[in-house]
């Protein structure tokens, strides 16, 4: 068993596309022998389409962490952990930007909080994301959310 200082951190940030591989097989290494029922894994990876090369992403992660750590508690109540990574900067077309999972006692928790935290990701999350088209990023607003209580204090 690793000790507290060598285990990975439940959110992981890297620069560029995910090595997915690398990613799912050490929480799969990790969680296998912790007496989880199931973990359940999501892999967003990028489309090729409207012309875009890739997609560009800033994050900002204090937000980010606060965000994540209100979803570790309520995966914590039902018995689950939250596991996650996302890019960095720019992810190229048909590769990872994005990887969830969670470790739950019974396949239907972890069935039901896969599917919540990644629809509150998509609405939620901290991330701005960037077409590249032709080597420039364009801010893709057409595909983004504003994070509620965002704006400007007058």
């Amino acid at each position: 068993m690793k000790s507290e200082k060598e285990k990975t951190p439940a959110l992981q940030l890297f620069d560029g596309s995910l090595p997915v591989e690398k990613i799912t097989n050490k929480w799969y290494e990790e969680f296998k022998n912790s007496n989880y029922g199931a973990i359940i894994t999501f892999v967003g990876i990028v489309r090729d389409e409207n012309g875009i090369d890739g997609l560009s992403f800033d994050i900002y992660e204090p937000i980010l962490n606060s965000w994540f750590d209100t979803w570790q508690k309520k995966a914590k109540s039902r018995g689950a952990i939250i596991l996650m990574a996302h890019a960095k900067g720019d992810v190229l077309n048909h590769t990872s930007s994005y990887i969830s999972a969670i470790c739950s006692p019974q396949r239907r928790v972890g069935l039901e909080l896969i599917d919540e935290f990644v629809e509150d990701f998509k609405a939620s999350a901290p991330i701005w994301k960037y077409d590249i088209i032709d080597g420039k990023r364009i801010y893709a607003e057409d595909r983004s959310t504003k994070i509620n209580g965002a704006g400007i204090l007058l």
